[in-house]
């Protein structure tokens, strides 16, 4: 990319003309669509009013050196890939929920593991190709979506040992055994969440020390 893509790309970017970008330079419209044609050379002062203009160092315009700044801005965010995970886990959580108190079916499992599966291949995808905040979208991820992520396996589990099925969430049973193992299953949960929500805690802290 040279001077006159450079200078194109960032007047298309801004959303203005040739007429609107040569008011603001001071030069004609003709002299504008010849510096995006490679017919001429902005002169080094109406370079610094374009870099002013369009927020861009001059050695951007002349040589396509970026700042961190600009480099910045171009990259990828994972935490954008962190939102729609966890969306996705979500969804997959209160889905399974609900396709079980409606219908007591084994495919309300196969929904809410499907999305979670889905949430997770979208957060692992998002990882590979992003460039900013990765390590701290690692952190926020497993600090939010442990609660989800580990709700329907462990239901699974407390249902099966005491023969309610295969519910993606804890049923109660009224006799003393049953609540408590209901009180079991909630403190073991709590634990398991909080002891990765505290690992991530103090990975933040070592982050910024």
């Amino acid at each position: 990319m040279n001077i006159a893509d450079r200078i194109q790309n960032l007047r298309k970017a801004k959303g203005i003309s040739q007429e609107e970008l040569a008011d603001k330079v001071g030069v004609s419209r003709q002299a504008v669509s010849k510096w995006e044609s490679e017919q001429s050379v902005p002169d080094i002062d109406k370079i610094i009013v374009m870099s002013d203009y369009f927020d861009v160092t001059t050695d951007y315009l002349l040589k396509g050196i970026e700042t961190e700044k600009q480099a910045d801005a171009k990259a990828v965010n994972a935490s954008i890939f962190v939102i729609v995970a966890t969306v996705l886990n979500f969804i997959g959580l209160i889905l399974s929920c609900a396709v079980w108190y409606e219908k007591q079916a084994a495919t309300a499992l196969v929904i809410g593991l499907v999305f979670m599966a889905l949430g997770c291949m979208v957060f692992a995808i998002g990882l590979a190709s992003s460039t900013r905040n990765v390590n701290k979208a690692k952190r926020t991820f497993w600090t939010i979506n442990i609660w989800l992520l580990s709700f329907i396996p462990l239901s699974v589990v407390y249902n099966t040992l005491f023969s309610y099925g295969f519910s993606p969430y804890p049923l109660l049973s009224f006799s003393r055994l049953g609540l408590v193992a209901l009180a079991v299953f909630w403190m073991v949960y709590t634990a398991i969440c909080t002891g990765v929500v505290l690992i991530q805690v103090r990975r933040e802290r070592q982050s910024n020390e």
